[in-house]
C-alpha cells in the first residue's frame, strides 16, 4: 500500500471575549481533532493599548481575545501544555511582546522553551499596506522584526520568528503578481535588516526559518499556479541573492487561511463551496501543499462565527485529509503544460513588480507606491463585480433564492456580550493593584533603556512580562522610544475604473453643489482601532470620482477627531467604515458629538459587517443610512449620498 504523506496542520483562526472563553474554545476545538492554535487578539492589544485606554473603548474582545499582561496569556493556555503545541499569533506591531509572553508562559509551565514551536506572524510592511494596526515607523519596526529572529535563531530554534503575509494583500485587491512580489520583497527587506547581526554561517539557518502565510482566492487554478510560482522565486531569491545552498533552507514553507473576502452575506450558505474550492488550490500540488491550513467559516461576512460554524470548517480540512486518498500520491501537476505556462507567466510578473520595487529602494522606500497599487487594482476588481463582468454567485447573478434555515433562530454569528469589556477593565484594575509595583517600574525602565540603546528587545521585554508589566505600558515604552506613523491611504492617485452610470451622479452632484454654494463635501472616517480600510478607500475613490470633494485622513481616528474635522471642513455628509464589531458604540458617539457641535443637520452614514438589529439600532439612534457587505453597488451608494446632500440643502433653502 502507497505510503500516505502527513497531513497538514489543521487549524481555525480564533479568540473572543476573554481570556477564560478562548481557552475553552481552545481546548473543544483540540478535542475536536485540531492539531494546531492560531489566536485572534483583539485591537488593544495588537496596536498596543491596555483594555483600559479610551482609545480601547468598544474594541475590547471584538476581533480576539485582550490580553493585558501575562496573566491574561496564563488563562489563555491554561491546561494546554505549550512544549507539545504548535501555535499561530496573528500579531505585528507587538509581536515581540506577545512572544514575549508566551514564552514566561511557557517557563512557567517548566517547558524547554529550545522545543517551542509555533509563529508569530511580525509583518509589520502589510500592515501599513492593506491592515493597518501598524504603530511604529518602518525602521524601528524593521529593528523589532531582526530582534525577535535574533533571539528566535538563539533561544527558540523550532520557532518561525516571522510569517510574511500576502493574505492581507489579495484581501485588499493584489492580483496574483503583486502578492508574490510585495511578498517577496517584504521578506528581502527583513532578512537584509537581519543579515548584519548574525555570522555568514548562522545566517542561512534564519533564512530557513522565514515563513509565509498566504491566501488562496476562487480562481483556484491560479492560484495553485501561484503558490507553485513562490516555491520557485523563493528557492530563486533564497540561492541568488542570499548565497543559501542547503535546498532544505530555501525551501517555500507556508500557512495559509483561504480568502475571507469573496465571502458573501447574501446566500451565505454558497461560502461552504467557495471555501472547500479554494482549499484545494493549497492542498492538491504536493509541491506546493500548505504546512498549516486554517478556514474562515461559512457565515463570516455576517459576523463572529460559532463555535459550531468552526467546526463544519475544521471538518471540511479533516474530510480531504482522512476520506479521500489525496496524501497517497506524488504531485498531481508535474509537467503539466498549462500548469507550467500560468506559473511562468505569474513568475514573469513577479519579477517585473519585484525589479521596480528593487529599483525604489526595496520594500520600505516602496509603501507609497504599493498602497497606491493595490488600490487601484481593488478599484478595478470592484468595477467588474458592479458591471457584471466578474460573476459572484447570489450577488450580481443567481440573485433568487430560498429562506436559509442557517441564518434562522439566533442569526447565525456568535455575539460578544456587551459587558466582557467592563468585566475585563475591572480585571486589569485589579492586576495592576495586585502586582509589585517597584518590580514592574524597574523593569519598565531596563526595557525603556534597551529601546533608547539598540539592545536586542526580547530579554528585557520577558523580564518585564514576569513583572507584571501591560501591553499598554509596554507599547508606551516602544512609543516614547520610536515615536508613531500614519501609513498613506493610496486614495490619492487612484482613479475609478469605471465610468459606467457616473454621469448622472455627476450631473446630480454639480446641482445640489449649486444649491449649496459650494462643492458637496464628504468626510470619510474610520473611528476606533480597525485597520481594515478597503471599503473606506473605495468610497472615497468613488467618491471624488464623482466630482464631491472627499476628505479622508486614514485609519485610527477617535470620535472627537472625526468630529472636529468635520466642523474644520464644512462636512456636508460623515461617512464612518468599522468591520471591528465597534459600530454601536463608536458610531453613536460620533452621532452624539456631532449633535452637541450643533452639526444634527449633517447626515452620518454607516458601513461595515453590521447584523440587521444593530443596523435598525443605528438606524433609530439617528444614524441616515447603514450599508453591509451586500451592498457592492458603489454607484448606488453614491447616489443615495448625494439625494441625502441634497434633501438638506432643499430644508435648509
Amino acid at each position: 500500500m502507497t505510503e500516505r504523506d502527513r497531513p497538514w496542520l489543521f487549524r481555525t483562526y480564533a479568540g473572543h471575549s476573554t481570556a477564560a472563553r478562548s481557552n475553552e474554545l481552545y481546548r473543544a476545538n483540540l478535542a475536536k481533532g485540531q492539531t494546531g492554535l492560531s489566536v485572534a487578539f483583539d485591537l488593544p492589544t495588537q496596536t498596543g493599548y491596555d483594555s483600559d485606554d479610551p482609545l480601547a473603548r468598544g474594541e475590547v474582545g471584538k476581533v480576539g481575545v485582550p490580553v493585558s499582561h501575562i496573566g491574561d496569556m496564563r488563562t489563555l493556555f491554561d491546561q494546554i501544555p505549550l512544549e507539545e503545541m504548535n501555535t499561530s499569533m496573528t500579531i505585528n506591531a507587538t509581536a515581540a511582546w506577545l512572544l514575549a509572553l508566551y514564552v514566561a508562559v511557557a517557563e512557567e509551565q517548566g517547558a524547554d522553551i529550545s522545543r517551542l514551536q509555533g509563529t508569530v506572524q511580525n509583518d509589520i510592511i502589510k500592515e501599513y499596506l492593506s491592515r493597518g494596526t501598524y504603530v511604529f515607523p518602518p525602521e524601528p519596526s524593521l529593528r523589532l522584526i531582526g530582534d525577535v529572529a535574533a533571539y528566535c535563531y538563539a533561544e527558540v530554534p523550532k520557532w518561525n520568528p516571522m510569517n510574511v503575509c500576502s493574505y492581507h494583500l489579495q484581501e485588499a485587491g493584489a492580483t496574483p503578481e503583486q502578492e508574490l512580489a510585495f511578498a517577496l520583497a517584504t521578506a528581502c527587506a527583513v532578512l537584509d535588516e537581519v543579515r548584519p547581526r548574525v555570522s555568514a554561517e548562522d545566517f542561512p539557518g534564519i533564512v530557513g526559518r522565514i515563513s509565509f502565510f498566504v491566501n488562496a482566492g476562487i480562481r483556484f487554478v491560479t492560484e495553485m499556479c501561484k503558490m507553485r510560482a513562490f516555491v520557485d522565486l523563493w528557492d530563486e531569491i533564497c540561492e541568488t541573492r542570499y548565497g543559501v545552498s542547503d535546498p532544505k533552507l530555501r525551501r517555500f514553507r507556508y500557512g495559509v487561511q483561504v480568502n475571507s473576502l469573496g465571502l458573501t452575506e447574501q446566500q451565505p450558505e454558497n461560502n461552504v463551496y467557495r471555501i472547500l474550492i479554494e482549499m484545494l488550490a493549497v492542498t492538491l500540488s504536493k509541491k506546493a501543499r500548505a504546512r498549516a491550513v486554517q478556514l474562515p467559516a461559512w457565515n463570516e461576512a455576517l459576523g463572529l462565527p460559532r463555535p459550531w460554524d468552526q467546526q463544519w470548517s475544521l471538518r471540511m480540512q479533516q474530510i480531504l485529509a482522512y476520506e479521500t486518498d489525496l496524501l497517497e500520491f506524488g504531485d498531481l501537476f508535474d509537467g503539466n503544460p498549462a500548469v507550467d505556462a500560468r506559473v511562468e507567466a505569474l513568475k514573469a510578473g513577479a519579477r517585473d513588480e519585484l525589479a521596480k520595487i528593487d529599483e525604489m529602494g526595496g520594500a520600505v522606500a516602496a509603501i507609497d507606491h504599493m498602497k497606491g497599487a493595490l488600490v487601484e487594482s481593488n478599484t478595478r476588481r470592484l468595477a467588474a463585480i458592479e458591471a457584471g463582468e466578474i460573476t459572484v454567485v447570489g450577488v450580481n447573478r443567481f440573485t433568487g433564492t430560498e429562506p436559509s434555515p442557517l441564518t434562522a433562530g439566533e442569526g447565525g454569528i456568535l455575539v460578544v456580550d456587551p459587558a466582557v469589556e467592563a468585566e475585563q477593565v475591572e480585571r486589569l484594575k485589579d492586576w495592576r493593584a495586585g502586582r509589585d509595583e517597584a518590580a514592574a517600574r524597574a523593569a519598565i525602565d531596563a526595557l525603556a533603556r534597551a529601546a533608547r540603546e539598540g539592545e536586542n528587545i526580547m530579554p528585557p521585554s520577558i523580564a518585564a512580562a514576569k513583572a507584571g508589566v501591560t501591553t499598554g505600558e509596554w507599547g508606551r515604552v516602544m512609543r516614547e522610544a520610536f515615536g508613531e506613523y500614519r501609513a498613506p491611504t493610496g486614495v490619492g492617485k487612484a482613479v475609478s475604473a469605471s465610468s459606467e452610470g457616473l454621469d448622472a451622479i455627476r450631473a446630480d452632484v454639480d446641482a445640489v453643489s449649486r444649491r449649496l454654494g459650494r462643492r458637496i463635501k464628504f468626510l470619510v472616517g474610520k473611528p476606533g482601532l480597525d485597520g481594515h480600510s478597503n471599503g473606506a478607500e473605495q468610497i472615497a475613490v468613488r467618491a471624488r470620482d464623482c466630482g464631491m470633494e472627499v476628505v479622508y485622513e486614514g485609519i485610527r481616528l477617535t470620535p472627537a477627531q472625526i468630529v472636529n474635522a468635520a466642523l474644520e471642513e464644512g462636512a456636508h455628509v460623515v461617512g464612518l467604515s468599522i468591520l471591528s464589531g465597534s459600530h454601536m458604540e463608536l458610531v453613536t458617539e460620533v452621532v452624539e458629538r456631532m449633535r452637541a457641535a450643533g452639526l444634527d443637520d449633517v447626515p452620518v452614514v454607516a458601513g461595515g459587517i453590521i447584523p440587521e438589529e444593530d443596523a435598525r439600532a443605528l438606524m433609530a439612534a439617528g444614524v441616515a443610512r447603514v450599508y453591509t457587505p451586500k451592498d457592492f453597488e458603489l454607484n448606488r451608494i453614491m447616489a443615495d449620498i448625494v439625494k441625502l446632500v441634497g434633501e438638506g440643502a432643499m430644508e435648509a433653502a
